[in-house]
Formats: structure tokens, C-alpha cells, sequence
């Protein structure tokens, strides 16, 4: 007969409500953790001080006297936190996993997200010494330029700026939103592109002078892989390693589950699809991933794949579409001109007409997948709630489709409202507040709709629920800053300034989005991203308390170890 425990409360100064909860057990613990903060991150919000697993999944959360007298035996490994916090681990609703290893680990990698900016100068330096142990027949690769972060202002790394790098050499520099790249003219002439060369479609740009020449300035997907296409590919070997590094990267900042947002981008849906599928089962990937296919891909069908194929550690469960470009790119759509440069009269472009995306999503969203679309500009956010509402007209239960915007960063009170009602779950790439928040208040988009940008206390006082991410490559991985830059709000840019104080939200709210929030983004919040029973025992083991740190020390808090399926990961 199975036993059941009466539930006990307690109640604690600035904690809440602690709960005793467990399941039947029907032997002991494999492991119990105590002597630390434990956060569930439950509908409560309680703090636990023990909690036990069992065969991969959480048997038991609440005081520590019962959990241990329930489930503790002499084969239990107990694990005595000694004053450290155990939080669900974190989860990452928008990485480009793929891009992230190419990019960071194959190419060099030129990010700089320190308060000194770079120079052309010392940019086109560093390509120099990369070029001088170049193996004979490569392509010169770099990611992370930015000309919103580089002196002077919008200072860009041109065709005739590379050539004086190398002539001989194609070089191809990706911008640090991925929405741009930069090439010399060897580049193009092995690609095979021209000055009368159309543009490709799709929002893909070759920009050229007032001339009719190129640049050597490419805009959006269509346009860039044109160009990579030619460029040599990594082997499996390198590719795998390069995979693996990167995984345990993501790890060691505390997160259990990503996604891959962006599947078959890089080199091909079958190829990812193969590349995921031999690496997450190992034991060397401490990574869950939620898998969302490139949706321009998907004109001759999903390759057999369907909505949740797969399991626990590698399922598919989206399609993402790129809707616009990068707001701090100047590329994203707006209803009003950008302020940069003074007097121009550009608000970007969409990269798709409202008929065209809505028989893109159409045929996807009738098959089951969750819809993602990236959308940046307020142009484009109320082009994608205008498809979603229509997709949705005929649904029982919209909210439960939980289609997804991506960055919602220009938007309206409106929009905010609109989405909330449509049940559309934001993901906030939290890091333009912090790394770009004064550029964009002072430089791209002025004071009023800065203030507004990854509106979190908006969805927050609507109702709405939202997540953080990194949108890796494009800013550094990292859920404790995410936590840091939602609930303060600070640019890193001295002298540092509150950016639209109305979108701070709680370190709790913040929390939330970087655990059960994102996890709900992406259908998995019925397995993770609390501490509950029943659920994957998914954890992540912290220097400190989050909930007891000042706002903007939060991101310095120490990550000491993830556990997956109650199974410690090695990524150091």
C-alpha cells in the first residue's frame, strides 16, 4: 500500500512557504542534496532544504530531517552543499549551437564585450596575425565584429579595408549578430559574385556603393551562405570537437537544457540532424537540446522528421524563421527611421511580405511544430502577431500552440498586450540592454524606444510570461548575467545608466526566466526547470544564493557544477 507523507509548512522570514513533497518510494535515494539553499522554482517559489533522487528523476523535496529519514540508506550518497545554493539547472531557449563551435572554436574569434572598443585599425591587426598561420588553402574566417562597439562609431571592416589584409586570401568576418558579413574581393571572385550579381532573395543583400560596387558588406542569411558555401568545411572530427567544447562551454555556465535554434543553418539539415544525433547520447555532451529547424530549408518537406520526435536528451520540437535583421546592425524594420545616420529617412526592411511568410508558417504550424520567428523591429513583430493571428483563428486553446517571438526588441505597449493575449512566449536576447543599451539609446533608436527594449516588466505586469538568452554566438552564454542585466537594467558602457527602469523586473521574475519560463518555451517544462517531484533531477550548484546577492553581482556568482538525470557532468 503506498504511504503518503501529510504535507508540513513553515513559514520563513523572505522565503515564503516551504513544502514537504515526495513520491512512493519503492527503494532508496540515489542521492540527497542538504546544507544549502535549494530553489525550486515552483508555482510557490519555496525553499527547500533537502531533496533526493532517484533513478534520474526527483523523489523528494522539503525539509531535511524527512527527506533523509525517507529515503536515506547506507548506499545513498549524500551530498552536504556546505552553505551552496542548488538551483534547477539553467535553461538556454535560443543558442546557435552549430554557428557557436564554428564560429568561436573553428574561426577567430574577435567578440569583445569589454568597455574598450576596438579600432579598424586593431581589428584588421589581429586578422594579420591569424593570417600568418593560416594552413595553405584555407579561408581566413572571424566572428564578432561590431561597428556599434568600435571606434569611431559604425566604423565597418570593408572590401578595401580586408584587401589590405590580404589579397590572395579570401577573408570572410561575420558580424556579431550573424546578420552581417564582411568579405574581401577574393572572396567574392571565388564565390563567384559581381557587381552586377543579383541579390538572392529571401532578405539577402549584396550592398554596394552609390557606384553600383560592391562593398564587400553582405546582409542576411541567403546572401552570407552564398559566400560560405565555398569556403573549405571542417571534418567530421573537427566539427565533432569542435561540438563537444562548445557544449561543455555551455554547460560550465550552469545550463542542462539549450536549444539549437537555428538546425541545418551551417551545413545542411541532414548533416546537423546526423551531427546531433551521434554526439548528444555520448557522455562527453553535458547538454539536453530542444531542436528547431531553419524553416527556409523546409520547401521540400522536414526530412521524415515530426513535431517531438526524438527523446529526453535530443528532441525536435520547432521551426524557427528569420523575419528581419539586427537592430544594432541597423538591418531590423521599424515603423520609424533609425536616428543613425543623422536625418536618414531607413527603418530597415522586412525580409519576407506578409503574404509570403504566412505560406511559409502556414503549411509547418497545420503539421503540429511550434513557430519561432525572429523578429527585432516593431515592423516585424506586428507582421509575425498579425501571421500568428491568423494561424491561431481556428485553434481551441491558441495559448497552448506557445509560438514563439525571438528578441522582441522594438515593440509597442500595444504589441506587448496583443502578444499576451495570443499566448506568444517573447525570448529577450537580455544582453542589448547591457552591452548595446547605450548605443542604442543615445546612437541607433533615442531615448523613448530604448527605454522600451526586451520589455520584461511589461509581459510581467500583462501577464505574460517570457525567457532570456544569449542568442549565442551573437552575446556571451551566461544565465547569472542575465539575472544580473533583467532585474537592474544597467548598460555596461560608462557612465553606466538604468535603461527603461519600468522593464526591471524581481531577481524572482528573473530567475524564472532563465529556468521554468524558458523551459515552457520550449514544451519542456512538464520535465524541467523546477525542483519538483517527478521531474529530471536537472541541477545546477552555485558559489551563492542569487535571491541574497546585489542585482549587479549576480553575474559574478561561481557555477561549481550542473547534474543531468542526478548524474554529476564533467565539462572542466
Amino acid at each position: 500500500m503506498k504511504r503518503f507523507i501529510q504535507t508540513a509548512f513553515i513559514s520563513f522570514v523572505t522565503i515564503g512557504t516551504l513544502h514537504n513533497t515526495q513520491a512512493a518510494p519503492s527503494q532508496v535515494a540515489d542521492t540527497i542534496f542538504y546544507g544549502g539553499p535549494i530553489l525550486t522554482v515552483n508555482a510557490k517559489n519555496d525553499e527547500a532544504q533537502a531533496l533526493a533522487v532517484q533513478g534520474g528523476k526527483i523523489v523528494a523535496v522539503g525539509f531535511k530531517d524527512a527527506v533523509t529519514k525517507d529515503w536515506k540508506a547506507s548506499t545513498t550518497k549524500v551530498i552536504d552543499l556546505k552553505g551552496q545554493t542548488l538551483m534547477p539547472g539553467f535553461v538556454e531557449p535560443h543558442i546557435h549551437i552549430v554557428m557557436t563551435a564554428m564560429t568561436e572554436v573553428l574561426w577567430l574569434n574577435l567578440s569583445n564585450f569589454t568597455p574598450k572598443y576596438d579600432t579598424i585599425d586593431t581589428l584588421s591587426q589581429k586578422l594579420k596575425v591569424r593570417l600568418k598561420t593560416l594552413p595553405k588553402g584555407q579561408w581566413l574566417g572571424a566572428f564578432g565584429v561590431d561597428p556599434s562597439r568600435t571606434e569611431p562609431f559604425m566604423a565597418e571592416l570593408t572590401a578595401d579595408v580586408l584587401d589590405k589584409v590580404s589579397t590572395e586570401v579570401p577573408i570572410v568576418v561575420m558580424n556579431q549578430s550573424g546578420h552581417i558579413l564582411y568579405v574581401n574581393h577574393k572572396a567574392f571572385e571565388v564565390a563567384g559574385i559581381t557587381d552586377k550579381t543579383p541579390n538572392p532573395g529571401d532578405g539577402g543583400i549584396y550592398m554596394k556603393d552609390a557606384q553600383g560596387r560592391l562593398t564587400g558588406v553582405v546582409v542576411e542569411a541567403s546572401a552570407i551562405l552564398s559566400i560560405l558555401k565555398h569556403a573549405p568545411t571542417p571534418s567530421e572530427a573537427e566539427l565533432a570537437a569542435a561540438m563537444r567544447k562548445t557544449a561543455k562551454m555551455i554547460a560550465s555556465r550552469g545550463v542542462t537544457t539549450s536549444a539549437e535554434i537555428t538546425l541545418g543553418l551551417m551545413l545542411g539539415l541532414d548533416n546537423e540532424v546526423k551531427l546531433f544525433n551521434s554526439l548528444v547520447h555520448s557522455d562527453d555532451f553535458p547538454l539536453r537540446v530542444r531542436a528547431y529547424l531553419y524553416g527556409p530549408l523546409l520547401a521540400n518537406g522536414t526530412n521524415g522528421l515530426k513535431p517531438n520526435d526524438g527523446d529526453d536528451k535530443l528532441r525536435y520540437v520547432g521551426v524557427k524563421f528569420v523575419s528581419d535583421g539586427s537592430t544594432q546592425g541597423i538591418t531590423a524594420a521599424l515603423n520609424e527611421p533609425y536616428i543613425y545616420p543623422k536625418g536618414t529617412q531607413f527603418r530597415g526592411n522586412l525580409d519576407y511580405s506578409d503574404d509570403q511568410i504566412y505560406k511559409m508558417t502556414k503549411p509547418i504550424f497545420d503539421q503540429g511544430w511550434q513557430i519561432a520567428t525572429h523578429a527585432n523591429g516593431d515592423r516585424t513583430i506586428e507582421q509575425t502577431l498579425n501571421t500568428y493571428a491568423k494561424l491561431l483563428a481556428n485553434s481551441p486553446d491558441p495559448k497552448a500552440r506557445r509560438l514563439r517571438i525571438e528578441h522582441f526588441t522594438i515593440n509597442t505597449p500595444e504589441q506587448v498586450k496583443r502578444a499576451v493575449k495570443l499566448g506568444v512566449i517573447p525570448g529577450f536576447t537580455i544582453g542589448h540592454v547591457d552591452y548595446w543599451g547605450e548605443a542604442f539609446h543615445d546612437k541607433i533608436v533615442g531615448p523613448e524606444r530604448a527605454n522600451r527594449i526586451d520589455p520584461s516588466g511589461s509581459f510581467k505586469k500583462e501577464g505574460g510570461r517570457f525567457a532570456y538568452h544569449s542568442d549565442s554566438p551573437v552575446s556571451n552564454v551566461g544565465p547569472l548575467n542575465y539575472i544580473s542585466e533583467g532585474a537592474g537594467r544597467l548598460w555596461q558602457k560608462a557612465p553606466r545608466k538604468v535603461l527603461g527602469s519600468d522593464e526591471r523586473v524581481t531577481v524572482d521574475d528573473a530567475i524564472r526566466a532563465v529556468t521554468i519560463n524558458a523551459a515552457y518555451a520550449m514544451f519542456s517544462d512538464d520535465k524541467v526547470g523546477s525542483l519538483e517531484v517527478g521531474k529530471q533531477a536537472d541541477l545546477v550548484v552555485l558559489s551563492a544564493n542569487p535571491k541574497k546577492t546585489p542585482v549587479d553581482q549576480i553575474r559574478n556568482i561561481q557555477v561549481k557544477e550542473t547534474w543531468i538525470d542526478g548524474k554529476k557532468q564533467a565539462w572542466y
